[in-house]
Order: structure tokens, then C-alpha cells, then sequence
């Protein structure tokens, strides 16, 4: 079993890496063909790499592509394969985008500075609740589907394990409730709401974070151009 993981990490703003975020989903959706669209996929698998094990890696990716092959196979049947294929991949350029913009930030870091930029921060603290939620139950449905294997429910995948599924919705479910309970008692036992919150990190957009956003802009005005032209 593979233990090691990288800590590498973007040293920019948390608001800097949201909108180099957007910049590079903007790209992925512009892209013109899946050709052009693989030419994407090389800088971001990179970074991927550089901040995380393969095995991590791979691991998340198995959980995506069964959506990623459904999505591109509904859209091949209804227009082209060509555009099938161009779907999924953008479909997986972006939830690629995602994971690389949760292993670059955490949530509570990019919840303040979204406070720190003037967002209420009740919007805030739902927007980190939510990614962290994210993560949280992958690993409680991972712990689920082992403990239902362990008791010889074939749940792992397979058209014969359909019937089986209720035995690992139900109880994922049922935890999912409980988190939500406790995080609503954390919150009132920890005054939420209160006014004067300080916070212990700062965070400021240096001139490393402007000029990788105005990279990131005119990166993205290139790559826009030339898939009209493209076009």
C-alpha cells in the first residue's frame, strides 16, 4: 500500500488560485476539438503529479470516469461520436481542474480570504463546508463499501450489484444526517455568527499573485483567439 504523498504546493493567494481556476475552465469549455483539447490535459496532469502520488491520483480518477464515459456515450448517441468524445473530455478537464484546485488550497484558507475580499461570512463558511463535505463523504462511502464487502455484499460495481445498492446508500445516508448534526452543533457551541472575527493567517495579493492572474488572462485571451480561428 502506497503511504508517501507529496505536500508540494502554489505558494499564491487562495483568490489567485480560485481564479486561475476559472481561467483554466474557461479554456477547457473553448476548446475546438479534442485534439487541441489533450494539448490542456499536459500542464494540468503535471501539476497533478507535482502535488500528489500517482496512486492518490488514480485512485480519485476511478470514481470519475464511469460519469465522465456515461456523459460522453448520451452525448455520442444523441449528435456525434466526435462530439461525445470532445464532452467527456471536457467533462474531465474540469473535474481535473477541481481536484487540482482543492489539493492547492485548503477550504478554510480559501473561505477567509473570500471574507478577507468582503464576502459575508455566513456565504463563506457555506462554501467551506460544502468542499469539505466533498471529501468527507468520499471517504465515508469508501468505509461503507469495504464494510458491506467485508460482509459478502457485492457492492463494488457490476450490473448484479444494482440490487445490492440500497445497503450502501442507507447507511451513507444515515452518516451523512449525523455529520450534518454535528457540524450544526460545532457552529452553535462555537458562536457563529459573532461579530469581530479575527482570523490568524493574512491575506494579502502580493505582486506574484497579479502577475500570475494577468499571465493567466492573457494565456487564456491567446488560447480563445486561436480556437476560433481554429474553428
Amino acid at each position: 500500500m502506497e503511504t508517501t504523498q507529496n505536500t508540494h504546493r502554489i505558494d499564491l493567494d487562495p483568490r489567485t488560485l480560485f481564479a486561475l481556476a476559472l481561467l483554466a475552465a474557461i479554456m477547457v469549455m473553448a476548446a475546438a476539438s479534442w485534439a487541441t483539447l489533450a494539448v490542456l490535459f499536459i500542464p494540468i496532469l503535471v501539476l497533478i503529479r507535482w502535488m500528489e502520488t500517482f496512486g492518490r491520483f488514480w485512485r480519485w480518477l476511478r470514481w470519475v470516469l464511469p460519469m465522465v464515459i456515461f456523459f460522453g456515450l448520451v452525448t455520442g448517441w444523441a449528435f456525434t461520436v466526435e462530439a461525445g468524445i470532445l464532452a467527456g473530455a471536457k467533462l474531465l478537464g474540469l473535474t481535473c481542474i477541481g481536484h487540482l484546485f482543492f489539493l492547492s488550497t485548503t477550504p478554510e484558507d480559501m473561505a477567509n480570504a473570500l471574507v478577507k475580499a468582503g464576502m459575508p461570512y455566513a456565504v463563506a463558511f457555506v462554501v467551506s463546508a460544502g468542499m469539505q463535505f466533498v471529501t468527507v463523504l468520499a471517504r465515508k462511502a469508501r468505509e461503507v463499501m469495504e464494510a458491506q464487502q467485508a460482509r459478502g455484499i457485492p457492492i463494488a460495481g457490476g450490473w448484479r450489484a444494482v440490487r445490492h445498492f440500497p445497503a450502501f446508500f442507507t447507511p451513507l445516508l444515515v452518516q451523512a444526517f449525523q455529520l450534518a448534526e454535528e457540524l450544526a452543533e460545532a457552529m452553535e457551541a462555537r458562536g457563529f455568527g459573532r461579530q469581530g472575527r479575527s482570523f490568524y493567517a493574512q491575506y494579502r495579493l502580493t505582486l506574484k499573485d497579479w502577475i500570475a492572474f494577468a499571465i493567466g488572462v492573457l494565456i487564456t485571451g491567446l488560447w480563445i483567439w486561436s480556437q476560433s480561428h481554429w474553428r
